[in-house]
C-alpha cells in the first residue's frame, strides 16, 4: 500500500473500533449523536470536503455527492428520531460511509497492483548510460544527455540504454521485456541493438545511431503510458452514462422522500416523512455507480496490462475492444507468414548471355544481380548479397533507380544492369524473352529476372520458408471466430498458392503494386458488414498505407521499427503469428469481463433500487448493493491481467 492508502486504512480501523465500542455505551438523545458524530468524521470527512467542492464547482452529481447526502441525512434523521423517542439511524448511516471507504480503499489497491503489474511487465526504462572518458573511466550521464555518435559501454546484467550498433565485443541479449519470449539472441560487433534489451554476458561497447527520445524504448513506453487516452466505445458509454443517470437518480429519490409524503396529506393521512426519506436515502446509497465507472476502465487497462506482458502492444483501449469484433484477417506474406529468409537456390542463364560469359555466366549473373541490388533493404536483395558472398565494393554500381513493386535498374561496372521481376521485364520491352521460361511454375519460388544493357540475361530462383507458427496460428484465428483470412502478396501467384494452400487461408491475392494492396483492402472494406472489423497484418517494414487504411492495423515483428510502432494501432514485438491469435483472444476474454460486469452491476441496482423504492431493502442491503457490487465487480476485471501464453 501507498502511504496514502495506509492511512485510510487506519481510519477505518479506528472508526471501525469507535462505531463497536459505541454499541454497548447506554447513552441516547443529542449525547449519542455526538458520540457517533466522531467515527463518522474520521472516516469520512475527506467525502464530505469532495463533495462541497464539487458542489463549489459546479459538479453536483457524483458518487461523493451521492455518500454525503445518504450518510448525512441519515445522521439528520437519526436525531429526529431520537428527539420524538424513536431510535436513531446513526449505525446505519455511519456503517454506510464505513464500508464506502473500504470498497475505495480496495479499489484503490487493486488499480495500484495492476499499474505495478504493467510497471514490472514494461520495467525497460534505463536509469543510466555508460559513457568511457579519454581515460578509461565509466561515467554513468542520464540517457536523454547522450549525443547520437557517442560511444557507451554496457556491462553484463545492464539495460541497453540508446538505440546503436555494437562497435566492439559480443554477448547474449535478452529481449522478454519486449518480446515477451525469454529465449535470448546472441549480438556481436557491426550488430544493431535495441535499448530496452538485458546484456547477459560480455562487454558490449555501443555508437548510438538515436537520441534517447527516439530510441525503441522511448517509444514503447510512450504508447504503453498514453494507451489510456484512446478510450474504448464501451468507457465512452459509461462516462456518458454516469453523467446522465447521477442527476437522474438524485431527483428520483428526492421525488420518492416528497411525493408519497404529499400524496398522504392530500388524502388525509399520516405524511410518514419519516418512512420515505429512509426510503430515499436507501436509494441513494443503493444508486452509486462506482462498480460500473471504476471496473470498466480496470478492465480494459489490465487487458492492455496482460497483453503488454506477452510483447503485444496496443495503443488504446479502442483498439483493444475493436479486436475483439475482428471477423476478416489481412496478411501480408514475406516476414509476417512466411520466415523472409530468402535463399538462392537456382540460377538460369539465357544461352546468349552462357555463350557471351563462358562457364562462369551463372557466377557473373549472380554478382551482377547483387551489385544492382547493393543498396536495397529487401531480403530478396539481401538473399542475393548472401549467395554471391563476395565483398561488393559501392564504388562498382553507380545511377541506382529503385522502381516500387518492380525491381532495381543500376549501372554496375559500366554496364546497365535490371534486376527484378517480370514486369520490369516487360517494361524494358523484354516480356516475349520471358513466355518460354518461367521457373516460377515449378516450385513456386520467387524470381529475379536480370536483363544486361537492354538484353535479357537469365534468371535467379529464390525460395521463402513458412514460419513453423502460421498455420497453428490461422486455426488459432479461425477458432476464435474469424471468418476469413486474406493474404496480399507482390510476390508471383505460384509462390503464393503454395504458401496459401499450406496455410489453408481462404483467399490470396498476388504479383500486387504498393496501391494494389491498399485497394484490395478497400473491397474488403466495403464487402463486410458495417459491424465487422477488418485487422491488416504486416511487418511494419513498407506496409504504412496499409496499416492506416485497415480497421486496425497490426505489426508484426516490429522490434525496433519505428515506422511500425508509429503507424500501426497495435505492434506484435517479435515474429510469432500465435501472438495475433492470442491478442484476439486477450480482446475477447477482456469485453466479456466488461460485459458481465455491466450486467452484472445494473440487474443488482436495478433491484435494489426497486426493493428500496418499495421498503423492502434497508441501509445493510443498500451497503452490499453499492460496496459489495463494486468489489465484486474489481475483482472479476482484475481477471483481465492473467493471461495464459499458450504459445507454440
Amino acid at each position: 500500500m501507498t502511504k496514502k492508502q495506509k492511512k485510510v486504512l487506519y481510519r477505518i480501523i479506528i472508526a471501525a473500533a469507535l462505531m463497536t465500542a459505541l454499541q454497548f455505551v447506554p447513552v441516547q438523545g443529542y449525547v449519542r449523536f455526538a458520540l457517533y458524530l466522531i467515527p463518522y468524521l474520521v472516516i469520512g470527512y475527506d467525502i464530505l470536503r469532495k463533495a462541497v467542492l464539487g458542489i463549489a464547482h459546479g459538479e453536483v452529481f457524483d458518487e461523493n455527492f451521492l455518500m454525503a447526502v445518504a450518510t448525512v441525512g441519515a445522521m439528520l434523521l437519526g436525531v429526529y428520531n431520537e428527539a420524538n423517542g424513536m431510535e436513531g439511524e446513526f449505525a446505519e448511516g455511519m456503517a454506510v460511509m464505513l464500508f464506502y471507504q473500504i470498497g475505495e480503499l480496495f479499489q484503490a489497491v487493486a488499480v495500484g497492483k495492476s499499474r505495478r503489474n504493467i510497471s514490472a511487465l514494461m520495467d525497460i526504462r534505463p536509469d543510466y548510460a555508460n559513457v568511457e572518458g579519454e581515460s578509461g573511466r565509466l561515467t554513468q550521464m542520464d540517457p536523454e544527455d547522450v549525443a547520437v555518435g557517442t560511444v557507451i559501454v554496457v556491462q553484463p546484467g545492464e539495460k541497453i540504454p540508446i538505440d546503436g550498433v555494437i562497435v566492439e565485443g559480443s554477448s547474449t541479449l535478452n529481449t522478454s521485456a519486449l518480446t515477451g519470449e525469454s529465449v535470448p539472441r546472441d549480438a556481436s560487433a557491426g550488430e544493431e541493438v535495441i535499448s530496452g534489451c538485458v546484456n547477459l554476458s560480455g562487454l558490449l561497447r555501443i555508437r548510438t545511431t538515436k537520441e534517447f527520445g527516439e530510441s525503441t524504448v522511448s517509444k514503447i513506453l510512450d504508447l504503453v503510458e498514453n494507451s489510456s487516452m484512446k478510450k474504448a466505445r464501451t468507457e465512452n458509454f459509461i462516462t456518458k452514462f454516469a453523467r446522465y443517470y447521477t442527476p437522474a437518480v438524485c431527483y428520483s429519490a428526492l421525488a420518492l422522500a416528497v411525493i408519497p409524503s404529499v400524496v398522504n396529506l392530500l388524502m388525509g393521512n399520516p405524511a410518514n416523512w419519516n418512512t420515505w426519506v429512509i426510503r430515499a436515502l436507501t436509494f441513494l446509497v443503493i444508486s452509486c455507480p462506482c462498480a460500473l465507472v471504476i471496473s470498466i476502465p480496470l478492465s480494459f487497462f489490465g487487458g492492455i496490462g496482460g497483453a503488454s506482458s506477452c510483447g503485444i502492444l496496443v495503443k488504446g483501449s479502442n483498439y483493444l475492444e475493436a479486436l475483439a469484433r475482428t471477423k476478416y484477417v489481412v496478411f501480408d506474406k514475406t516476414g509476417t507468414l512466411t520466415k523472409g529468409v530468402f535463399q538462392v537456390t537456382e540460377v538460369h542463364v539465357d544461352e546468349e548471355f552462357a555463350a557471351l560469359e563462358g562457364e562462369k555466366a551463372q557466377e557473373v549473373l549472380l554478382e551482377l544481380a547483387a551489385c544492382a541490388e547493393s543498396y536495397s533493404v529487401h531480403p530478396i536483395s539481401k538473399s542475393l548479397r548472401e549467395a554471391y558472398g563476395g565483398e561488393i565494393k559501392p564504388s562498382r554500381t553507380a545511377e541506382v533507380e529503385e522502381i516500387g513493386g518492380h525491381g532495381v535498374i543500376a549501372a554496375v561496372d559500366g554496364k546497365k544492369v535490371a534486376a527484378g521481376n517480370a514486369r520490369l521485364m516487360e517494361k524494358l520491352g523484354l516480356g516475349d524473352v520471358l513466355r518460354s521460361n518461367s521457373p516460377e511454375q515449378k516450385n513456386g519460388g520467387t524470381v529475379v529476372h536480370v536483363a544486361v544493357d537492354g538484353k535479357y540475361a537469365g534468371c535467379i530462383l529464390i525460395s521463402d520458408v513458412v514460419k513453423p507458427q502460421s498455420a497453428e496460428a490461422i486455426a488459432a484465428l479461425k477458432a476464435e471466430g474469424v471468418k476469413e483470412t486474406v493474404m496480399l502478396t507482390g510476390d508471383s501467384n505460384a509462390a503464393a498458392q503454395r504458401v496459401a494452400k499450406e496455410l489453408k487461408l481462404d483467399q490470396v491475392k498476388s504479383e500486387l503494386l504498393p496501391g494494389d494492396k491498399v485497394n484490395a483492402v478497400e473491397e474488403l472494406l466495403a464487402a463486410k458488414a458495417p459491424k465487422e472489423v477488418l485487422a491488416f497484418v504486416g511487418d511494419g517494414i513498407n506496409d504504412a498505407p496499409v496499416l492506416s487504411r485497415a480497421d486496425i492495423g497490426v505489426a508484426m515483428g516490429a522490434l525496433g521499427s519505428d515506422a511500425a510502432i508509429e503507424a500501426a494501432d497495435i505492434v506484435l514485438m517479435d515474429d510469432n503469428p500465435m501472438k495475433l491469435a492470442l491478442a484476439v483472444k486477450i480482446s475477447r476474454k477482456c469485453l466479456r469481463i466488461v460485459y458481465e460486469n455491466i450486467v452484472f452491476a445494473l440487474a443488482v441496482k436495478a433491484i435494489c433500487l426497486a426493493l428500496g423504492a418499495v421498503g423492502i431493502a434497508n441501509m445493510w442491503i443498500a451497503i452490499f448493493a453499492d460496496v459489495g457490487v463494486m468489489v465484486l465487480a474489481v475483482l472479476n476485471a482484475i481477471r483481465c491481467l492473467q493471461v495464459k501464453k499458450g504459445l507454440a
